[in-house]
């Protein structure tokens, strides 16, 4: 749970953190059924500036789903998709891989509540599994579930930079089987 304390008594992101000594905070949420990159920060400060919407920093998610998304699918992901009566933010979409399970890489800079799995079911592709592989300049990599390690200066830098309204280079993720 990407939370540091869950009521009903689940597993939580604080049992991952053995070994930290400092409190810290979740940059974001991911839902029960999503995984990938969670960012943790000492600074609350710069964890709220970086989940403000004014900040639009961008997140990255693949996601497997449902089908071939069409040219058309993805134009209108990008152009942005009526969710609970508002149109989302633009977003950049590309399909990856194509298959009875496709997988698309898609980059949002708002954070709605299940967005992404929302924004693909409306443009009929259901999601299956999904990853969130950047957030900011941070690139997952290959970091295994569970495991967390402690960014480089470069990275945060590139988080700053994000605040200041720069955005990242597109780096390149292992597609999710």
């Amino acid at each position: 749970m990407t939370t540091l304390r869950d009521p009903e008594g689940r597993p939580s992101v604080r049992d991952l953190l053995s070994g930290v000594a400092v409190r810290v905070f979740p940059v974001g949420r991911l839902d029960v059924r999503s995984e990938g990159l969670l960012l943790l920060t000492n600074d609350g400060a710069l964890a709220h500036a970086l989940m403000h919407p004014r900040n639009a920093v961008p997140r990255t998610y693949l996601a497997k789903v449902r089908g071939v998304p069409s040219e058309d699918a993805l134009k209108r992901l990008e152009a942005g998709v009526v969710l609970g009566g508002r149109r989302s933010l633009p977003a950049e979409a590309r399909l990856l891989r194509r298959g009875a399970r496709s997988v698309v890489e898609l980059t949002l800079v708002e954070g709605r509540k299940h967005q992404v799995r929302n924004m693909l079911e409306a443009v009929g592709h259901p999601v299956v599994r999904l990853v969130r592989v950047a957030y900011g300049g941070v690139r997952l990599g290959r970091l295994p579930a569970g495991r967390y390690r402690r960014l480089g200066a470069g990275e945060v830098a590139r988080l700053k930079a994000c605040l200041r309204g720069q955005r990242p280079g597109r780096g390149r993720e292992r597609v999710i089987s």
